[in-house]
């Protein structure tokens, strides 16, 4: 998941961003409103976190240009002042929700993922693909039973795979979502962490998970005898309504 904070106090953007990062978030950190709207018009955010007063366009005037433009990217918004017209304005303005400072960063947390399990389809606690589990709060690994050790990034990246099982994913949509702004794209950085999780998943199992398609991109999940992957029964499910609807599936992130 990749989140955009916008905080003018230097001491609250470090803690924040460090906490996040800690938790799989990649997270691109601006203090002011007017490089607070370029960011979100040139990037694609899964979440973005808004103070209101910050320099130039307060919070409340990013917030209804966002949503102006069209942008329906979760907002959560931070104020120090608790005054009840000022979550109303917020919320007036386009926030989908609202944070006094000082903050437990827990509570934090925990609202960024309710907002992220409201921005789409349902986000489950726990991911499985065959005999792979990952727990979502945890961050922990796990595959026919035996546990699996991986870093911060291994783990944003399988979970962004895992949610994604069943499809090809390019090395554009995984840097958007897994990594921040400071990303090289000339890098082979994605290529380094997709080898480095094959080694830790895939070896000694059965059938392999993850796997390559040439000039394309990653496609995760067990290969079937016809060449196609095997979607998980929730993604199944899912995509089998959404035939069933005559809607076009949404994927997320």
């Amino acid at each position: 998941m990749r989140l955009l904070l916008v905080e003018d106090d230097a001491r609250i953007a470090r803690f924040v961003a460090k906490g996040l990062r800690e938790e799989a978030y990649a997270v691109d950190v601006t203090a002011n409103g007017d490089d607070a709207l370029y960011e979100a018009a040139i990037n694609s955010y899964d979440l973005i976190i808004l103070d209101v007063m910050i320099p130039g366009r307060d919070g409340f005037e990013v917030c209804r240009e966002l949503r102006r433009a069209g942008q329906r990217t979760p907002i959560l918004m931070l104020t120090a002042r608790d005054a009840v017209e000022d979550r109303i304005s917020g919320l007036d303005h386009g926030a989908d929700d609202y944070l006094t400072k000082p903050f437990e960063f827990r509570e934090l947390l925990a609202r960024l993922r309710a907002l992220l399990r409201r921005s789409g389809e349902l986000r489950p606690a726990q991911i499985t693909v065959a005999d792979l589990v990952l727990d979502t709060g945890a961050q922990s690994v796990a595959r026919a039973g035996r546990n699996i050790p991986v870093t911060t990034k291994e783990y944003a990246l399988l979970e962004f795979l895992a949610r994604n099982a069943g499809r090809v994913v390019g090395r554009a949509e995984i840097a958007e979502h897994v990594w921040d702004e400071s990303f090289d794209p000339f890098s082979n950085l994605i290529e380094v962490y997709v080898n480095r999780l094959r080694r830790k998943i895939d070896s000694g199992a059965g059938k392999p998970l993850l796997h390559t398609r040439r000039g394309a991109g990653y496609i995760f999940g067990v290969v079937g005898e016809t060449g196609a992957v095997e979607l998980p029964e929730a993604a199944a499910a899912s995509e089998h309504r959404g035939k069933g609807s005559g809607a076009p599936r949404k994927n997320h992130a």
